[in-house]
């Protein structure tokens, strides 16, 4: 039993520190794209456009929605009954 343990292969993200290292790069790089964000020309059509970080906000609420609704709308719609195979 101890050398199976001893061969299990590692991965990346079996490392903590790993995982925090990613999680730094992905959230600095989220603030380095929100900051470059308010330098970027915008030519709004409509006046919410304006707001700061609009399409962040919209983007994620967006997902948020996408799936609430792919969880209680379409998966019931789709599911099959547990034994459906058997």
């Amino acid at each position: 039993m101890e050398q199976k343990a001893r061969n299990e292969k590692k991965y990346l993200f079996d490392k903590p520190g790993n995982v925090n290292r990613l999680l730094a790069i992905f959230f600095s790089s989220l603030v380095v794209l929100l900051i470059i964000e308010m330098f970027v020309q915008k030519h709004p059509h409509f006046a919410w456009e304006k707001w700061p970080e609009f399409y962040c906000v919209y983007g994620f609420v967006a997902c948020v929605v996408l799936v609430i609704v792919a969880k209680y709308i379409l998966r019931p719609l789709v599911m099959r009954r547990e034994d459906y195979y058997d």
